[in-house]
């Protein structure tokens, strides 16, 4: 702990906001008592330099007093060593004859002491080691370009021996029917012999080892973010001498065009693991003096030990984003995704998607280690949604044949050579598939597609009652589950359905589409370019065709995992609609925080960041309370933002031009006088608003059909006289050429100052447009936010949702925690859409929020404090417009005044 009377002083780029100061201090105080912090600070004040800044602050000071604290207790050591031998002794032997407990205490605490300067003396060792190693590498040029042209001499060596194997290997005979494809076992070539050797007796290498350097572990939702924050570090004071390196999945990382061009997650993740393997059984065919030759007997040339370590090196020397590390590792031909595991040991900040952080078995295979750790959360809005998705799995009926189907091949086929222990599980996942079959109501040896479902519609059972159901409680899922990971059956499989293509089972593409909990998640990310996890996706087809599916038992693990939780933690959702292979069994996880404590428990501190976290209650019951943490070590920061009041109006329209009430229920918003009064809201406020107006609808349904009616009843032709109409799009790749339009269409109704004064954007809360796009300064002009968001009441998942929360959860405020959800879910997606506007301190915007419902004090209270701060309710819209007329007609003023 620091004296709270020393001044912490922050290295910062340029002259810090104050609320930028305030956020730091309480991120060091924060990191120095090992607390759980939950920062609030909106987007445009800067947020990820104060991160930056803050906690490499900490991290130097916390540093520096380590190395005093070890260079005192050796200087110590060092001094009493040659006095105390002997006084020791001889006090260690009078006590032996007096008192052996003291004596023995004494013992004990003197090799304490001694254990502990051994272990300081090593670890110095190699920190100097790493230093030195790191310093001759950035200053001597001629060093690190001679190191690469050794390395790629090497590698030219070594291709050329390995076409010459391949040549004389091609000329032995083929195995009988190729059973041992499927278990290919080829030589060890030299620098897995290397890799091997060298960790244990290179002590150049040792500092692969270290466990002992204490890291920021950064994580946010897409690769973008996390390049953004890379790109900040190198811009801050410590971009020059701060240790960062940034991980990702195969799919950003791998540089082999080979499997790169295979396109989806689970193909490369399993070509990868492949080659491998490949290299693993070369090297057990050596020691065995056997030599096994199959179809897949290719090793990937990059993943060469020396190439790797000189890329690890070369990513702590310098602070490289994702593309930097690609670039670097295509140019000395190394695995920038193992390259970069190699250096997490010896790094300070470790960037990395959402998913490899909080899914256990990801972190555990990417060689992250928490204990005693940071772990900073950005953009955790939604963290208890991702948590709960990660942890989710569902599998489609297809899915379920298809996985019975190759599996019952795969057992046809190597029954007489597969050990007695491999055929009883086989036969017990054989078996589990064939009783969720029945669940569904299918038959085992039928086409899922033509079995129609006698009985439509959705069950929710406990994990418990679903055993039963499936008559499967006598089987032990934790065995089963181990044997999955241990025997790498999918990915078995896997080669199987690849070498006997013509026996594969081939699903129409609409089955195949139906990505499940986990790999939609991963879809989602992966379309804004982020990690990777231990799941399947099936890749895509052209439109109406079929396709043949890769090994779906992925998924099958996945579900079966999930159903070795606790039986409170979850429910199973069973699904039966139409056909049974339109039907699913999904896991449904109920409490997150069971899976978040892990990184609780393991971490010094966390901190769990965001532009918008309102309403925070979500995360302190469901997140951190739930997990075991005391409200003594929370901490909560929320700041304003750095714009100055006057550039914002917040207003709650309560009644429309009309006198309408605006209350959009799911049994008023349909009603034509309802969407009347919007159209003459939208076009009032688009006479005086310039540039550029977004409006958000609940839902792409309502969007649509609001706008139908717009179209007969004329309300398009009149706003399509002040501002073009633009539209969200539904698909992802449409979304920047919209916004490029829009944009334009802004730019040049700028600078004509014609009757035409800018853009009308209509979109979707939760879609597309409604995070992490920027409609800064006449992009953003006016937010209007039409109704509230309720998710679906009626959604049977969501109803378990709030059942288990008011079994679990205490009241807050006289309300039930399951209404509490629903309100939370509205107003959290409510602040990310207005989060929109207001990017940078001289932005200015309003934003109208169309529905009485937001005047009350519950609501109003969850709105972010920058924003309700300044919030005018106006009853009618007379006062409205007038307020929104003044406020644009002042900026108009000021602003124009300013330019000339």
């Amino acid at each position: 702990m620091c004296d709270e009377e020393v001044e912490v002083r922050f290295p910062f780029p340029y002259k810090p906001y104050s609320i930028q100061e305030d956020f730091m201090e309480a991120l060091y105080n924060v990191l120095e008592d090992g607390k759980i912090g939950i920062f609030e600070s909106p987007t445009g004040t800067g947020k990820s330099l104060s991160l930056i800044c803050g906690a490499l602050t900490w991290l130097r000071d916390y540093e520096e007093r380590k190395k005093q604290e070890a260079a005192q207790l050796l200087g110590v050591q060092q001094n009493s060593h040659g006095d105390d031998q002997q006084p020791c002794s001889v006090q260690q032997g009078s006590q032996w004859s007096s008192s052996e407990p003291d004596w023995i205490t004494d013992f004990v605490q003197k090799k304490a002491e001694r254990d502990l300067v051994d272990k300081l003396k090593e670890e110095e060792i190699k920190r100097r080691k790493r230093e030195e190693r790191l310093e001759q590498i950035r200053h001597n040029v001629q060093f690190k370009y001679a190191s690469k042209r050794k390395r790629n001499d090497g590698n030219d060596i070594e291709e050329l021996l390995q076409q010459s194997k391949e040549m004389l290997s091609a000329e032995d005979a083929p195995l009988a029917d190729g059973e041992e494809e499927l278990i290919v076992a080829e030589y060890e070539s030299d620098d897995e012999k290397k890799l091997k050797d060298s960790r244990l007796e290179d002590e150049d290498d040792e500092d692969l080892e270290e466990e002992h350097v204490t890291k920021i572990y950064y994580c946010s939702r897409t690769h973008s973010q996390l390049a953004q924050f890379v790109h900040e570090v190198q811009k801050s004071p410590f971009g020059k001498e701060v240790r960062l390196v940034s991980l990702g999945s195969r799919q950003n990382l791998c540089v082999n065009e080979s499997v790169r061009c295979l396109g989806s997650t689970q193909l490369i993740n399993d070509r990868c693991m492949e080659m491998q393997r490949n290299k693993q059984d070369k090297r057990t065919s050596d020691g065995e003096g056997k030599k096994k030759r199959g179809k897949s007997s290719d090793v990937c040339p990059f993943y060469a030990y020396e190439q790797m370590q000189f890329l690890r090196d070369e990513t702590l020397v310098a602070v490289k984003d994702i593309e930097q590390l690609v670039t670097l590792g295509k140019e000395i031909k190394a695995c920038p995704y193992y390259g970069a595991r190699f250096a997490i040991p010896a790094a300070q900040i470790v960037t990395l998607p959402y998913q490899m952080l909080l899914h256990s078995s990801t972190r555990r295979s990417s060689g992250i280690k928490l204990k005693d750790q940071i772990v900073i959360i950005d953009e955790a809005h939604n963290l208890i949604e991702t948590i709960s998705c990660i942890y989710s799995s569902e599998i489609a009926g297809s899915q379920i044949y298809c996985a019975h189907s190759q599996l019952s091949q795969y057992m046809e086929r190597y029954k007489n050579r597969l050990k007695a222990k491999n055929v009883m599980y086989i036969k017990q996942i054989i078996f589990i598939l064939e009783r969720f079959m029945q669940i569904l109501g299918g038959k085992p040896g039928q086409n899922p597609n033509i079995q129609c479902v006698s009985q439509s519609g959705t069950t929710l059972q406990s994990i418990n009652d679903f055993l039963f159901l499936a008559k499967i409680d006598n089987i032990n899922l934790f065995k089963v589950q181990r044997y999955c990971e241990k025997s790498m059956i999918s990915r078995k499989l896997f080669g199987f359905m690849e070498k006997y293509k013509g026996t594969e089972v081939s699903i129409a593409n609409k089955e195949n589409q139906k990505a499940t909990g986990f790999d939609r998640f991963l879809q989602t990310l992966n379309q804004k370019g982020t990690g990777e996890v231990p799941s399947s996706v099936l890749s895509e087809s052209s439109k109406g065709e079929q396709q043949t599916v890769t090994s779906p038992m992925m998924q099958i693990e996945g579900f079966l995992f999930a159903l070795t939780s606790s039986n409170k933690d979850g429910r199973v959702v069973i699904n039966r609609q139409g056909a049974v292979g339109q039907s699913s069994l999904k896991f449904l996880l109920l409490n997150p925080a069971v899976h978040f404590a892990e990184v609780l428990k393991e971490c010094r501190s966390v901190v769990i960041a965001g532009g918008t976290m309102q309403p925070v209650a979500d995360f302190k019951e469901q997140l951190l309370l739930s997990a075991g943490v005391g409200l003594e070590r929370l901490s909560e920061f929320s700041c304003g933002h750095v714009i100055p009041p006057d550039n914002i109006l917040p207003i709650i329209l309560c009644s429309g031009p009309s006198g309408q009430q605006l209350e959009f229920t799911y049994q008023n918003r349909d009603l034509p006088q309802m969407m009347d009064e919007v159209g003459r809201i939208l076009s009032n406020l688009c006479n005086v608003i310039p540039g550029g107006v977004v409006c958000f609808f609940p839902s792409y349904e309502y969007e649509k059909q609001v706008y139908t009616h717009w179209e007969k009843t004329g309300v398009l032709t009149r706003l399509s006289a002040k501002k073009k109409i633009f539209q969200e799009p539904k698909k992802a790749n449409q979304v920047e050429l919209v916004l490029s339009e829009y944009s334009k269409c802004i730019q040049r109704c700028s600078k004509s100052g014609g009757p035409m004064t800018g853009a009308l954007l209509f979109s979707v809360v939760g879609g597309k447009m409604s995070e992490g796009i920027n409609f800064s300064d006449d992009l953003g002009r006016c937010v209007v936010m039409v109704g509230m968001p309720f998710p679906n009441i009626k959604s049977p998942e969501l109803q378990e949702k709030m059942a288990y929360l008011d079994k679990t959860m205490p009241r807050i405020d006289g309300q039930s925690p399951g209404k509490a959800l629903i309100e939370n879910l509205c107003m959290k997606a409510v602040n990310q859409s207005i989060g929109r506007a207001i990017r940078h301190q001289k932005d200015y915007a309003s934003i109208v929020l169309l529905d009485h419902r937001y005047s009350r004090p519950g609501v109003l209270q969850k709105l972010p404090g920058w924003i309700k701060g300044s919030t005018q309710i106006q009853k009618s819209f007379g006062p409205a417009f007038a307020s929104v007329r003044k406020f644009f007609l002042g900026k108009k003023t000021f602003f124009g005044t300013e330019e000339h």
